[in-house]
């Protein structure tokens, strides 16, 4: 059977550009577990780029064509007019120049999803164009087989993604592909007749039946335990963040957006976000949250925003009953720290800001968000003006037990397998109380009654079985203000109390000493973010409580007197101000150790998903850098080797490296342009270059390299040697 060479090319040029396209696809699969991306358009505009790439069309077809297809992929992603309306490639030009305007100012978190996604396609685009010369071309495939094996494992390692089918899946990829291009150069090079037939039967299959039998006795032999031990632990204690005793992940204290995995340990972060300009002390909002899930929170409604129009905010957590004070506050933030929603007091009624600024209200979340021109935009300053609520503790009191139905089907929501025994707690802790305000008080007192701990490290993550409140109850009995906060709302629920969680900052620490000020100047870090609880009254209104042990409520609470009225009690007036465990001592070194009383505490699991998707953007970043590097090196390659050899030459002078460097130029000269015939002898070879060139170096290099070869031995003209093929290199070179 006689070979065809046109037909054998194709067959190992497929199989090994499907083998690289096979493994590019181990780097796309990770990314639906470690950022919740959907991937399935991506790995078709991968099939559709590689499939472009594999015929080799000139770059002025290619280009327009893979062009054609980004461009359809983003307007199916993200526009829903016709392809053909000019206006969505106009918009998307306004995109893509608002964020390279992030890029160059240093924001690379305010960067869109549109212009990320839009990144990452080009990223695809590159790798198509790559993979075909590692694979096809050059047949270098051991690096990108490295790469790969190198970057599964530090998923594995240090994300959520289980590796070890990837793992199985590249190991025979990667040998399937060795195999068939250690054969094809063979063949190239030695030119062995051998028709695809043949490749088929005597090679391609048995290589495949071998390669899955090493794989199956692989997979199913016993294995040895790990060797090393885990380098989580060690890199965490090495940044000071080190890893609980019981495998509990340890975060950064500060605020993040998701609630859903709640537990494990934090370490401090006293970077400074913003400082505040206050007359009185109070929380800073954020969000609230109503779905407990047993491990975390989530919110029940989707997103919606609901303009506000000159900065007229229209959230209302309290009735018009409740007795304010009319008050305002500027806000600035420091350094480099934004956060994506706007931090503010309760009974915000209007925020000011720069021009063209925007303000939303998400009523899924009641968080204030920010736009400008359109597009998501955080702002460094702002004004507040609001109305601080002062609750009268009798209204509390006397407030009905009816709530809207709206309210109650809400907030009153628990988890079907939530255990027994927090609701027995919760009866047992509010038994002979009958005012809902007595009863809420009840179970912000039983935290510090009964020596529950504040404490930030060695706090367990709930098993799959485990609920987070249960754990924290009965187990535990120690946490941050997550387990206080969740543990009181999901007690007050199971007492049909509508009650929900909230989040954001405390009041900060005073910086300035002038206290003949109505005002000062309040700074508040990462270490000040907070969750609280909110409790629903009829009549009045949504209510702050604080069962965090060691914190103080920072709502203001009166008692108005009537003639017949009963005074308050001592331990009633207890309660408008839970101060436990603290004393005029304590509220001396207040100044000093607030930072460290009041430590932010939203979950680590914040830190855990948005740690997630910062890890995505930076294996990302590195990719597309060592991508970058690699496509220079490629470029370069040629320049390199001669650097190399003309070093080798100079130092180490000797046969073998005279051989090596003439070696190369004859390689150096074929690939420009000089092919050597088949009947031509090397002599003849030279001569003909040296008439090309209008020169004679050539023949005295080749002359050299023959009396080396037959004598046995160099002249000794080292330099003329040298000289002659650096000047033959420099006149080949293109």
């Amino acid at each position: 059977m006689t070979r065809n060479p046109t037909q054998t090319k194709t067959l190992h040029t497929l199989l090994l550009y499907i083998a690289g396209f096979c493994l590019f696809l181990e780097w796309l699969y990770p990314l639906e577990d470690i950022s919740e991306t959907s991937i399935g358009v991506f790995i078709l505009f991968a099939l559709y780029c590689f499939f472009i790439s594999y015929f080799q069309l000139h770059w002025l077809v290619s280009f327009p064509v893979k062009g054609f297809g980004l461009l359809l992929i983003v307007h199916l992603l993200y526009f829903e007019t016709s392809f053909l309306d000019l206006q969505w490639i106009a918009e998307t030009l306004q995109e893509i120049t608002y964020n390279i305007g992030l890029m160059f100012s240093g924001q690379w978190y305010m960067l869109t999803t549109f212009f990320r996604s839009l990144l990452f396609l080009l990223l695809i685009w590159l790798m198509s164009y790559l993979l075909y010369y590692w694979f096809v071309r050059m047949k270098n495939i051991i690096l990108f087989i490295i790469l790969t094996f190198v970057y599964i494992g530090i998923l594995d390692t240090f994300t959520v993604y289980e590796g070890a089918a990837a793992i199985v899946r590249i190991f025979v990829i990667s040998f399937i592909a060795l195999g068939m291009s250690s054969l094809s150069k063979e063949v190239e090079n030695k030119r062995i007749p051998i028709s695809v037939a043949e490749r088929l039967k005597y090679w391609l299959l048995p290589l495949v039946l071998l390669v899955a039998v090493v794989t199956f006795i692989g997979y199913q032999a016993p294995k040895a335990g790990p060797q090393w031990p885990d380098p989580v632990p060690f890199l965490e204690n090495a940044a000071g963040n080190m890893r609980g005793d019981d495998g509990s992940g340890m975060g950064r204290v500060g605020y993040g957006e998701d609630d859903s995995q709640l537990g494990g340990s934090f370490a401090q972060d006293n970077t400074v976000l913003f400082e505040a300009v206050v007359e009185e002390d109070h929380y800073w909002r954020i969000e609230t949250k109503d779905v407990y899930t047993g491990k975390g929170w989530e919110t029940s409604q989707d997103r919606s925003l609901l303009d506000q129009a000159n900065g007229q905010i229209t959230l209302t957590t309290f009735q018009d009953s409740v007795d304010t004070d009319s008050l305002n506050t500027e806000i600035n933030f420091t350094g480099s720290s934004r956060l994506p929603r706007l931090v503010y007091p309760y009974g915000v009624a209007s925020i000011s800001a720069e021009d063209n600024i925007d303000f939303h209200l998400n009523e899924s979340l009641e968080a204030i968000e920010t736009t400008r021109n359109g597009q998501n935009s955080v702002i460094s300053s702002y004004e507040i003006n609001y109305e601080n609520p002062s609750f009268d503790i009798n209204a509390l009191r006397n407030s009905p037990e009816e709530e809207p139905r709206s309210i109650s089907n809400r907030y009153t929501q628990l988890p079907d397998n939530l255990p027994e025994r927090v609701g027995d707690l919760a009866a047992e802790i509010t038994a002979g109380y009958e005012t809902r305000y007595d009863k809420a008080r009840a179970i912000e007192r039983y935290f510090s009654a009964n020596d529950f701990e504040y404490q930030t490290t060695d706090i367990p993550v709930p098993g799959e079985e485990e609920d987070y409140v249960d754990q924290f109850l009965f187990e535990t009995q120690a946490g941050y203000c997550d387990n206080f906060s969740t543990a009181m709302v999901v007690m007050l629920r199971s007492e049909d109390i509508p009650a929900r969680w909230v989040k954001g900052f405390t009041s900060g620490e005073r910086i300035d000493s002038n206290l003949e000020e109505e005002t000062h100047v309040n700074q508040v870090t990462n270490s000040n973010a907070h969750s609280w609880v909110e409790v629903y009254f009829p009549e009045v209104g949504w209510v702050p409580f604080e069962p965090t042990q060691g914190f103080t409520n920072m709502a203001d609470f009166h008692t108005d007197m009537d003639e017949n009225d009963t005074p308050v009690t001592e331990e009633e007036d207890a309660l408008e101000a839970p101060e436990f465990d603290q004393n005029e001592e304590v509220e001396e070194e207040e100044g000093t150790n607030e930072a460290e009383e009041q430590d932010g505490d939203t979950a680590a699991s914040d830190e855990d998903t948005g740690n997630s998707v910062q890890t995505f953007y930076l294996l990302i970043g590195i990719g597309i850098i060592l991508l970058l590097i690699l496509f220079v090196l490629y470029k370069k390659r040629r320049a390199i080797r001669i650097f190399f050899l003309q070093r080798k030459l100079e130092h180490h002078f000797d046969e073998a490296a005279f051989q090596t460097a003439y070696l190369y130029l004859l390689k150096l000269a074929h690939k420009t342009g000089y092919s050597r015939s088949s009947d031509e002898t090397l002599r003849e070879y030279a001569q003909r270059i040296d008439e090309n060139l209008h020169t004679e170096e050539m023949s005295k290099l080749t002359k050299v390299y023959e009396q080396m070869v037959y004598s046995k031995g160099l002249t000794d003209d080292r330099e003329e040697i040298i000289q002659l093929w650096k000047n033959l290199i420099n006149q080949i070179m293109p």
